[in-house]
């Protein structure tokens, strides 16, 4: 016998295994391709399950599971307590989280224009840690690793840009779908082109995943008008992805219609959370079936280089927010009051949600300021098209766009049995679409059918 006990936000994907005869699970592979991550427990085979986060299972010899205990339940319990106490208590919880984490190790941080890794460098900076610090930006994109320069400058981080380059896919795609194991896709995660310098770096990584997810509303003001499951389905739907699951869903001959089954499984799943409260009942669904089928997953790119931290997955930050009053989670209120309060001069510094204002002016915005801005951008992008130079905004145009992808890109959807997997109309109707109709929409169809072509591909060879 073995226990396993999972944490609030487990940062790794645990698998068991259930009594039921060894098919592929062609529902949850569907709702794979629709959202980019496996729901609540699928994975690809019926026999096999992704232990739920917050539970303690028992397995047999066989690794399959005799019995569960939940031990976490999302809650919301706001604390009577001011605004100024709970940055205090947020203060002294998340830097003693740091500390923990990062013990005597030299902290690799990857900074962007965001707030999360912000607050990560500013605890850091406090805390006297020693910091390799590094930042991304797409080539001819938004240069964020500008923003990352100025905050290690300030800090007194050592610091790398990375620039993202083009065509990098296709050298490593075999790589890393050994490490995800094919339970997301290639195109998104950026970490992928520069794992070699990850390689090359000294440390252990603290990453600042989830505050967002954390210390902002529970969703939009604008969604309010919507239903919980609107709110979910509109959140967690890719663009592209009903058109390539609908059509797999009737390549293979599956019961009913895929919007109807996936609709259900999200309201199954949302009546089992029992919070009244719909923003930190949101924020809940997405701690609970997002963060370790999605975000975790990306995580094993960083933890093929080195051990990898999480300050916001810990499980005191989970219960932590669930006795915080709503009204300061929105907007970032907490993390914008710990960054000034701890460090005025990171604080000042451009934030790229609110370009080009800062954590002091972005609530004071100047026409004249944000017109010039915005049209010095345009200028750039309309000098650099006339160069030759395509803005880039997403990964996958740098992976799909331009004749070279494009003849690796058919390589791997056309192989034959790839065809006779999921039906060469499929691949012909998406491709072209992508080809010819709106690259943008169809582009995460592309990314899934790589993924589902790459998986089959070792699938066969097993």
């Amino acid at each position: 016998m073995k226990t396993i006990t999972t944490p609030i936000i487990p940062i790794k994907q645990l698998f068991a295994n259930v009594k039921t005869p060894h098919t592929l699970n062609y529902e949850a592979i569907c709702v794979f391709t629709a959202i980019g991550f496996f729901l609540d427990q699928d994975a690809y085979w019926k026999d096999k399950i992704a232990l739920k986060p917050g539970t303690t299972y028992t397995l047999d010899g066989n690794g399959e599971v005799t019995t569960s205990k939940e031990n976490f339940r999302w809650h919301y319990e706001p604390r009577n307590i001011s605004f100024k106490t709970a940055v205090t208590e947020f203060t002294e919880l998340f830097e003693t989280i740091i500390k923990e984490q990062s013990g005597t190790n030299t902290v690799l941080l990857p900074l962007s224009g965001g707030l999360d890794s912000r607050t990560q460098a500013v605890a850091l900076k406090h805390l006297g840690a020693a910091v390799h610090s590094y930042c991304y930006s797409f080539e001819n994109g938004f240069k964020e690793h500008e923003i990352g320069r100025k905050i290690a400058e300030v800090c007194g981080f050592r610091y790398d840009p990375f620039i993202i380059p083009p065509n990098y896919l296709w050298d490593v795609i075999e790589e890393v779908s050994s490490i995800n194991d094919c339970y997301s896709d290639f195109t998104h995660p950026r970490q992928i082109a520069v794992l070699d310098d990850f390689k090359r770096m000294q440390g252990e990584f603290s990453l600042g995943h989830w505050g967002d997810v954390f210390f902002d509303r529970g969703f939009a003001a604008a969604d309010e008008k919507y239903s919980d499951l609107e709110i979910i389905y509109k959140k967690v739907v890719k663009k592209g992805g009903m058109a390539v699951a609908s059509k797999l869903w009737k390549a293979w001959d599956l019961d009913g219609d895929f919007e109807s089954y996936l609709k259900q499984r999200i309201q199954d799943l949302l009546d089992k959370i029992d919070i009244p409260h719909r923003e930190s009942k949101i924020r809940a669904f997405k701690s609970l079936y997002w963060a370790p089928r999605w975000t975790s997953v990306s995580l094993t790119f960083f933890e093929n280089a080195h051990p990898i931290h999480l300050p916001y997955y810990d499980d005191r930050m989970c219960r932590f927010v669930c006795g915080i009053p709503e009204a300061y989670l929105a907007d970032r209120k907490i993390q914008i009051a710990y960054i000034k309060n701890r460090n005025p001069n990171v604080a000042k510094i451009e934030w790229q949600d609110q370009m080009p204002y800062n954590l002091y002016n972005y609530k004071d915005r100047q026409l004249l300021k944000t017109f010039s801005y915005k049209v010095k951008n345009k200028m750039q992008r309309e000098i650099n098209a006339v160069l030759g130079k395509k803005y880039i905004q997403r990964n996958w145009e740098l992976q799909f766009l331009g004749e070279e992808n494009d003849g690796h890109l058919r390589g791997y959807l056309y192989q034959p049995d790839f065809l006779n997997f999921v039906g060469k109309d499929v691949v012909d109707d998406l491709y072209q679409k992508f080809k010819t109709e709106d690259a943008v929409f169809y582009s995460h169809s592309m990314s899934m059918l790589l993924t589902l072509s790459v998986w089959y591909r070792k699938l066969k060879t097993l």
